[in-house]
């Protein structure tokens, strides 16, 4: 005979399964709930994330549409100032010729006064000249 004892065998299959069921209740169960409690968590994280990119989508098109109507808000504003101050500008401008006309009718009329008394004392004078001529000449 081999020498297989029987009370050794079943002792040693209680043993293995008693090992067995310690290691399931111990370490095999809680290993398995932690791999699914994980892999639950990364469908969750996962599906939080398309969520996400989702609502970062929608922030993103919001964002894009409030830079536009600031665009054109400036634009108007911009274009506003630009009206005004040309309007400014003109008007201050046409001031400015209109005094440079005024004074400038006032320089001509000075201008044809002087003239014209220059032209009244020179003629007043025309005799004496004559005279101061005459005698340069006849003293030469």
């Amino acid at each position: 005979m081999l020498g297989i004892s029987p009370l050794l065998l079943i002792l040693s299959a209680i043993v293995f399964l008693l090992t067995m069921v310690r290691l399931n209740s111990c370490l095999f169960k809680p290993l398995l709930k932690h791999m699914d409690d994980r892999e639950k968590a990364i469908k969750d994280d996962l599906a939080n994330a398309k969520n996400n990119g989702a609502d970062v989508d929608g922030m993103i098109a919001e964002a894009n549409s409030i830079i536009a109507k600031a665009k054109t808000e400036a634009n108007s504003i911009r274009d506003k100032a630009y009206n005004d101050a040309s309007e400014i500008a003109n008007s201050k401008l046409a001031t400015a010729k209109s005094q440079l006309e005024d004074s400038y009718t006032k320089f001509t009329s000075s201008l044809e006064e002087e003239k014209a008394n220059l032209k009244t004392t020179l003629l007043a004078q025309i005799p004496l000249y004559k005279e101061a001529v005459k005698a340069k000449v006849s003293s030469i």
